[in-house]
């Protein structure tokens, strides 16, 4: 990656492929997944980040949902700490990696 903003739009893509296999599960494991890493970061550390997350994922799936899609400044912050890790396979996450790598361009 070559800049913040191509990261940015990988990170995003990472959360729509999340949030798109938490939808397809009635069940909604991920998010109790999600809630699980941050208890375990506040644990080890103490992080507001964790802390901030944890508040989220008590909110209905369609509010946390709306929070890991946001495209803001703030969607994007909260991205860079996502508690979301191990939902998607390491396949299914080096595919996204593997089609940013390929539409990066080089800065001359």
């Amino acid at each position: 990656m070559r800049d913040h903003a191509a990261i940015d739009a990988r990170s995003l893509a990472l959360a729509e492929a999340i949030a798109a296999k938490i939808d397809a599960d009635p069940a909604r494991g991920g998010v109790s997944k999600a809630a699980a890493v941050c208890a375990r970061w506040a644990r080890r550390r103490p992080d507001p980040c964790a802390e901030e997350w944890l508040a989220i994922l008590g909110r209905p799936w369609e509010e946390v949902r709306a929070v890991l899609l946001d495209d803001s400044e703030e969607g994007r912050r909260l991205r860079q700490n996502s508690p979301f890790c191990g939902i998607l396979t390491p396949k299914e996450r080096w595919a996204i990696y593997r089609r940013f790598r390929q539409h990066a361009t080089p800065r001359a």
